[in-house]
Parts: C-alpha cells; structure tokens; sequence
C-alpha cells in the first residue's frame, strides 16, 4: 500500500470516529471515538464502547443494545459515529430494527448529550428517559436539549418499554442539589441480565480491549516522572491501568501527591517528548508507596471485582445507605437473574441473586461512605458541598415532602 493510500484509509477512518459535538462535554477523546463492538451474550445483547476521560485519565463507557420482541433497544446513548451507526446498521439487518432508545439515568451526562443526535439517527424510534432529567446551569425543557418531544416518554410515569421482555427496577430518587439522582436498571427476562449505568461495575486487572485500539492512556500514566517515554509493555499496561482504575474510583487517591510546578516543568519538554501524545512531558503527578495496595481493593486478578462505585457511595450515596440496600432486595428477588452488564468496566460479569446477597452484607459489615485513606479526597468535596448547602443533609426529604 502506497503512503498516499494508508493517509486516505486513516483519513476515512477518523471520519467514521468523527464526534463533532465534543466540546458540549470536552472529554478525552475529544472529537475522535474509537468503537469497539462485542457481543455479550449470544443473539441477545452486545456491547458498543469508547473510551472518555479527562487528562488521559480514560475508562470504557458503553451503550447496550438488547434484542426485544420486533427489534432492538438501545440503553445507555453514546456519541453516533459513522463507526459505531454501521455496527448498529448491521445489528438491524438480522434482528430488526431500533425500537426504542433508553436514557435511564437523570445525571449522567455522558449518556445525555449523545442522546439528541442519537435520536436524530433513528427518527422512528421512541424514546425513553428516566425521571428527573435536569440541565446545568440553566433547567431547560428536554425539547430545548434537542430530545423529540412527540416520541420521548417518561419511564415509570408514562410506563415502561418491553414489557413482554424487560422489568424495571429503580434506584432513588435522591436530592444532590443541582437535580436528583435516579437511575431505573432494567432486567432483561430472555439473557437474565441486568442492565444499569454507574450503580454497580466488576473491574478486573486486565485492561479492557478498547485500549489495543490506543493505549497511550495506560502508558501515560505508567510512568514514575514527565521525562520518560511511553513504552509498551504488558506489565505498563497493567500497571496504567490500575493507576487509572484508582483515579476513577477515587479522583484524588491517598498514595498520589502532586510535584512541585518547578518539578514538573524540569521533567518536562525533554527530546521525544515534545509532542501532544505525551502531553510534552507534562506529568502532574507523583506516586506513593503503597498505591498497588489500594488498587487490589477494587481490582479482580482472576475475575471482575463487584462493588458500588466509590465515587457513587462517597458523593450520591453518603446518607441514604437504605435506598441502596432496599434495591438490592429487589434485585435478591430476580430468582433468574445470572449477569450484570453496567455502563462502565468489564461485562457481563456474574450476578445472581446470591452474589447480590453477599454484596448487601459486605456493604451493611463495612463503614460506609468512609472518611480515611482513599477516600479522604471524596470525603473532603462531600463537606463542603455540604457547608455552602450545595447538597442536602436529607437527600430524600424532598420527595417525602
């Protein structure tokens, strides 16, 4: 293949990875997203994914696309590439076409955005939005947000989708002050598989395979200072990914310090590093001794890890403990229930109703929302939300009301 060839074949490529509408949420990877297609389970559910994140700091989100009686449901919006409307296209030409597209979150705006465009890509679809959707800094009417007003319904209040082949089950509302938090899970009868955004994730050691398509994020953060080069290697990319994994989970964990800015300016700009891959050597961050230890608290080695977002537990969940724990008992009661499939991190992982048992007494032995070690960051953020009573000291108290 000619130079000339391999410039128009990467040239067409990123324009089926074109996002246009990046800077609506300026996320890394700004207006290129990759997608990686996989199926889930067997002519049922499948799994389109792309990476977001914010300073190479970059975990898996994914758009869920089940199989219902006449066609398909799309769960959980995501940007509408070229890319990933051509794996969708393919989906529709076996299984029907796209009947319906769900937002079941009222807060998570990396679904939220997409779902406008996503819209536009099936006109004949209706769509679905949980409770309580809400704007920043304005509230404005979900048809000022460019979501159809005549096909968009309300889950719970103007009934649910699928009735024949999903139920669902929600979680909250809570009060956090700018809007409410909800989310409405769905359990799909004919996979046994329960389908939600950030309440719940399993993550395993292994990085997740969207990162083989760029896993410049991992190699980034491998690194001890700003002044040494991105190199591949299995263990970098393990080790990338644990530091990212903790990142995620915890914002700020309690073995990172941030160098000096004379520091880092040193280690930086130095010959092969003076590029925007490398952010030019530009590496804010320092890591401690014993930050391996922390991420084997959230990592699997074997299999997916099973756990309540730290960031969910510390920010959204601190004193409304009993919501969670009544939700669980919902899901306890889903005898046939066999696999969680959840926005982020590694899918499908096992979940029965025993492991959702084992869950709820782990979470009801341990301190909750804790306030030491790597969860001082979030603890702190917490309190002075609270102080400037950006957030409620009773999360529930105005739906009581």
């Amino acid at each position: 293949m000619t130079n000339s060839n391999v410039e128009k074949t990467n040239t067409d490529l990123s324009s089926d990875q074109a996002w246009p509408w990046w800077p609506l949420l300026p996320l890394y990877p700004y207006g290129r997203r990759r997608t990686l297609f996989k199926e889930l389970i067997r002519d049922q559910v499948w799994s389109l994914e792309q990476l977001q994140g914010l300073y190479y700091v970059a975990v898996p989100v994914r758009l869920t696309v089940v199989k219902v009686d006449g066609g398909l449901m799309l769960f959980n919006p995501l940007p509408p590439t070229r890319e990933l409307l051509r794996e969708l296209d393919n989906l529709q030409e076996k299984h029907g076409p796209v009947l319906s597209i769900v937002l079941p979150t009222a807060s998570g705006l990396e679904h939220k955005i997409s779902l406008p465009a996503l819209t536009r890509s099936f006109p004949k679809a209706e769509v679905w939005v949980c409770p309580g959707q809400w704007s920043f800094p304005i509230s404005l009417p979900l048809s000022w947000l460019g979501i159809p007003r005549r096909r968009t319904r309300i889950l719970l209040e103007d009934g649910v989708p699928h009735k024949e082949s999903c139920e669902w089950l929600p979680l909250g509302p809570l009060d956090i002050g700018l809007g409410r938090f909800q989310e409405v899970a769905c359990f799909h009868t004919n996979s046994k598989s329960l389908l939600v955004t950030d309440a719940l994730v399993g993550i395993e050691s292994q990085p997740p395979a969207l990162f083989d398509l760029d896993p410049t994020p991992l190699l980034f953060h491998a690194r001890e200072r700003g002044d040494q080069p991105l190199v591949d290697s299995v263990s970098a990319r393990r080790k990338g990914w644990a530091r990212l994994v903790l990142f995620a989970s915890f914002l700020k964990p309690a073995n990172l310090s941030i160098p000096s800015i004379p520091e880092i300016l040193r280690n930086s700009f130095k010959p092969g590093l003076r590029n925007s891959r490398s952010h030019f050597g530009l590496y804010p961050f320092s890591w401690q001794k014993g930050w391996e230890d922390s991420a084997k608290e959230l990592i699997g080695e074997r299999t997916p890890l099973l756990q309540v977002a730290p960031v969910l537990e510390r920010l959204v969940f601190p004193r409304a403990k009993e919501v969670l724990i009544q939700w669980f008992d919902e899901l306890i009661s889903i005898k046939r229930m066999k696999w969680l499939i959840s926005a982020h991190h590694s899918a499908p992982i096992r979940f029965t109703p025993n492991q959702v048992r084992d869950l709820k007494s782990k979470l009801l032995k341990r301190p909750w929302a804790d306030s030491k070690g790597n969860w001082g960051f979030l603890d702190g953020v917490d309190k002075r939300l609270l102080k400037r009573g950006v957030v409620p000291q009773d999360p529930l108290k105005s739906f009581r009301d």
